[in-house]
């Protein structure tokens, strides 16, 4: 499975006529607009899943380019997201038996601040 980014169609396309734009060139897995999270509307660029790699470098070549209006429509091999770097998590508490007790935290001794007169 061959994943493409597109980008520069234009915002009232659904998906319907993208998955009609690069149906003839080979076959869809999975296509996502990508949409604003609030009014649904669409930001103009999306990813299409292609079933192989000959399908895929069909599209590209026939729809790289293409003019839509005065937009320009790019496609191109999705490129792989890096994987998230663990997150470090703060060292366990060291367990205590039943007999033994933890340490008491040493407080800091609070200072008295002098009191002025009036």
């Amino acid at each position: 499975m061959i994943k493409l980014f597109v980008v520069g169609f234009p915002r009232e396309m659904d998906e319907m006529q993208l998955a009609q734009l690069f149906g003839p060139h080979g076959d869809i897995e999975l296509l996502t607009i990508v949409r604003d999270k609030f009014t649904l509307q669409s930001k103009g660029f999306g990813f299409v899943q292609m079933k192989d790699m000959e399908g895929a470098q069909l599209a590209i070549e026939a729809l790289d380019g293409m003019a839509f209006g005065d937009r320009t429509l790019e496609v191109r091999i999705a490129e792989d997201k890096p994987a998230p770097a663990p997150s470090r998590r703060p060292a366990a508490m060291p367990r205590y038996n039943q007999q033994q007790q933890p340490p008491k935290p040493v407080l800091a001794e609070k200072k008295k601040r002098p009191r002025l007169s009036k």
